[in-house]
């Protein structure tokens, strides 16, 4: 799995890879890596359990070595896990009752995920598996700095990837925080009492979490 192989558009990430017990680990480090450039590190352990299931499944029940595709998916409170193979054997919660080997897997994912199943693609199936993000509060936040961050600046778009992305919305928020200062200095406010009270909401978010 090449480290360009992730594509960032708005909150979601395709990362192509290729079904060998080596690219698993790889694909458990990209997405730690990629949930936390999200802002949602505490979703990490769950999501890393799914991916490694389900690129495992792959490997077990499609063929290693075969190509494959983790789709990560991001909105509001809920966490999409996709992975896209070429097989068109698509499983579903029955098979549990009849496969072990098979019947673990789907147990795993009915007890860690809010909800799961497969659907046939042109291609082949998608496994998808939905994780519920338990810090609301924060996830909203988060999914609105992304958003405005990216409306804010021209550089941020679909050109940019992994680093490069991280580092040109890391630039766009320290200028909006800039920009912000200024508009409350010409509004005759006191910048820093706007910083005093930013502060305050996040600590209280932090607090209730």
């Amino acid at each position: 799995m090449p480290g360009d192989g992730v594509r960032g558009r708005g909150h979601r990430s395709v990362l192509p890879f290729r079904a060998v017990p080596a690219e698993v680990r790889l694909l458990r480090q990209a997405t730690a890596a990629q949930l936390g450039r999200w802002g949602v590190p505490h979703a990490t352990e769950e999501t890393e359990l799914v991916v490694t299931e389900l690129a495992t499944n792959v490997i077990k029940h499609v063929g290693e070595g075969t190509s494959a595709t983790l789709v990560l998916e991001w909105e509001g409170e809920r966490l999409r896990v996709e992975v896209h193979d070429k097989s068109h054997s698509v499983p579903s919660p029955s098979v549990a009752d009849c496969d072990a080997e098979c019947g673990r897997g789907l147990h795993l994912l009915t007890a860690v995920t809010a909800s799961w199943g497969a659907v046939a693609t042109a291609l082949g199936k998608a496994v998808w598996c939905e994780i519920e993000l338990a810090d609301g509060v924060s996830c909203r936040r988060v999914a609105r700095a992304v958003d405005a961050l990216e409306n804010y600046s021209g550089s941020v778009g679909a050109a940019l990837r992994g680093r490069h992305r991280d580092m040109a919305l890391e630039e766009a928020a320290i200028e909006l925080i800039a920009d912000l200062l200024h508009w409350s200095a010409a509004s005759g406010h006191d910048p820093e009492e706007f910083l005093d009270q930013a502060q305050m909401h996040y600590e209280a978010d932090a607090r209730a979490v």
